[in-house]
């Protein structure tokens, strides 16, 4: 990253929220490896009545790209790189008083379901005091082709230009493993679910489903008619 960028990020990050008490978000972490599947279940667990899906690639992604946030993260992002710790938790800080202020999430009884946060296990340190985290799904598929698939195909309907190029993917993965995955040994396995991603989403939101009931988060509407 340019210094001048780095320079600018207390600049253009929006004014600094002030220190106050702030109630831990109920939190369920989707986590695992580009590709694998966690955007595709966020979405659909978000259109539940008492879940908020909030995904980090679409908020950074919902920035002006000529705008000075907009090219930070296309400075990054471009090569499959991650977006600084700080200026990933401030922005997302934001993001949920804004979600708070228009009233789209209520912290006291909606269940918060993250897509893309925390990515380091510093970003995990920095939001500590801000999540409860129930569950953490670990979205895991072993089969390295049907990441570099699933990546090809969302580029191109998508218009992802972080998935445009098999170097760029390379480099995403390669981070994932050296930066994101010692996130497994920062929660406790208690709360840790593994999933097998290289089945159907189906098959995969029925097993995040499942355990939901089991602990207690999934709403009435979800249970399974007698």
């Amino acid at each position: 990253m340019a210094p001048l960028l780095l320079r600018g990020l207390s600049e253009y990050a929006g004014p600094k929220v002030e220190k106050e008490q702030r109630m831990k978000y109920r939190t369920i972490l989707l986590f695992g490896a580009p590709g694998s599947g966690k955007g595709t279940q966020g979405h659909i667990l978000g259109d539940i009545p008492g879940f908020v899906h909030v995904s980090t690639g679409e908020m950074f992604r919902d920035l002006r790209v000529g705008s000075p946030l907009g090219r930070i993260f296309l400075d990054y992002t471009s090569d499959g790189s991650l977006v600084p710790d700080d200026f990933t938790v401030q922005l997302w800080k934001e993001h949920m008083d804004t979600l708070v202020g228009i009233h789209r999430y209520d912290p006291q009884a909606d269940t918060l379901i993250l897509d893309g946060i925390p990515r380091t296990v510093m970003q995990a340190r920095l939001l500590e005091d801000l999540l409860d985290v129930q569950r953490l799904y670990y979205l895991n598929c072993e089969d390295k082709a049907i990441l570099y698939a699933r990546l090809k195909n969302r580029a191109l309907h998508e218009n992802r230009l972080d998935d445009a190029s098999d170097s760029v993917i390379q480099n995403r993965l390669y981070v994932y493993e050296a930066e994101t995955a010692p996130i497994l040994d920062y929660y406790p396995d208690s709360i840790v679910r593994r999933i097998d991603t290289s089945r159907s989403p189906v098959d995969v939101l029925a097993e995040i489903v499942a355990d939901l009931k089991l602990l207690g988060s999934a709403p009435p509407e979800m249970e399974p008619e007698e």
